[in-house]
């Protein structure tokens, strides 16, 4: 405990310099046996406070370079870490597949029609104050709720806050469940059904289909989206090619 009190102390200090400009953005860090000095700690405890730092958005470390100051202005709301799509989706296909398998047998009647109102949202066949996307995340979160576990809540609800507070995440998102909107009631149906079987194993693997298919779906928007810059470039360099060509 002492150890674990010692380098989010060290942490703080790091940011207290970070804020104070003494490392602006982009700056290097000096190296763990200069700060193990600077501190009087070891360089497990500077090293430690580092990768905490880097979880919250405010470094970045670089095997074989050192760590390194982030912009904190572009961090998401919340003091919520920094991560891009594929991470998050992949970090929700671990925790959730999870959550569903321990919410499995002991999820209640009451809850389960709870799901049941959130997808019947999602596909538009009742009026609700509750937006799909919202209901969506609810859906998510009861099951989380459901398990009793409330790290496991804490981890889920804050995964989400990153898919919805962060513009980047919101467009990509957006983007991929307008174009792939068809499988969302038939996926949280199967969820949901496995839930009604009080079966773990099949919450789980309907977890993890959800989330596969929606990899699967920022994978094709991504590369979408690259063979548009191709074209993109492509277009702008036949246009000063013609250009070139008509001065000539």
């Amino acid at each position: 405990m002492a150890d674990q009190r010692l380098y989010h102390k060290v942490a703080n200090q790091i940011l207290e310099l970070i804020d104070s400009g003494v490392f602006p953005p982009g700056s290097r860090l000096p190296g763990e046996r200069d700060l193990a000095e600077k501190f009087g700690v070891s360089r497990v405890s500077v090293r430690e406070a580092e990768i905490a730092l880097q979880a919250q958005g405010r470094l970045e470390i670089k095997v074989g370079s050192g760590a390194y100051v982030l912009d904190g202005s572009d961090m998401p709301l919340n003091g919520l870490p920094k991560v891009g799509p594929f991470e998050l989706t992949e970090a929700r296909a671990l925790f959730e597949a999870e959550s569903a398998a321990l919410a499995a047998p002991i999820i209640t009647d009451e809850t389960i029609a709870e799901l049941e109102n959130y997808i019947a949202i999602m596909s538009g066949k009742v009026e609700s104050e509750l937006s799909p996307d919202e209901a969506d995340a609810a859906f998510h979160n009861t099951i989380a709720r459901s398990t009793n576990n409330h790290a496991i809540m804490f981890v889920i609800d804050s995964m989400w806050k990153m898919r919805t507070e962060a513009a980047q995440l919101q467009r990509v998102y957006k983007n991929v469940c307008d174009k792939d909107s068809s499988h969302r009631e038939d996926e949280h149906q199967a969820i949901l059904n496995a839930l009604i079987n009080r079966d773990s194993s099949a919450a789980r693997r309907a977890m993890r289909a959800h989330f596969t298919r929606m990899i699967e779906a920022l994978l094709e928007a991504s590369e979408e989206e690259a063979y548009q810059e191709v074209k993109r470039k492509a277009s702008e360099s036949r246009s000063r090619f013609l250009l070139t060509k008509q001065l000539s």
